[in-house]
């Protein structure tokens, strides 16, 4: 398991759009780091081989973590396990609200 480089910086994952079929879902969202909202696109995987993500991030988004100090490839590393291990917010795409459990 990767840990967290970042405890004092948590990002806060909220997925906004979540569709696709059997295999793989297509997410999209943000995240909010240092006041900061930052969206992503990912693809969820399953079944064969296990949970995995596939993230992409702009290289705006990328330009602007830089700019806040973060290692960009860890702190992607940090967002994918967040998504496998389901450390998100849901929001209801037709409302706008988070979802509560």
């Amino acid at each position: 398991m990767i840990a967290d480089s970042y405890p004092s910086d948590e990002p806060e994952i909220y997925v906004e759009n979540a569709h696709g079929g059997e295999y793989a879902s297509k997410l999209r969202g943000y995240f909010v780091i240092k006041d900061t909202k930052l969206k992503f696109n990912a693809i969820a995987f399953g079944r064969i081989g296990g949970h995995n993500i596939s993230l992409n991030l702009t290289k705006k988004t990328l330009s602007k973590l830089k700019e806040l100090g973060y290692d960009t490839e860890n702190f992607q590393l940090v967002l994918q396990r967040k998504l496998v291990e389901g450390e998100v917010n849901l929001i209801d795409p037709t409302t706008k609200k988070q979802i509560k459990p």
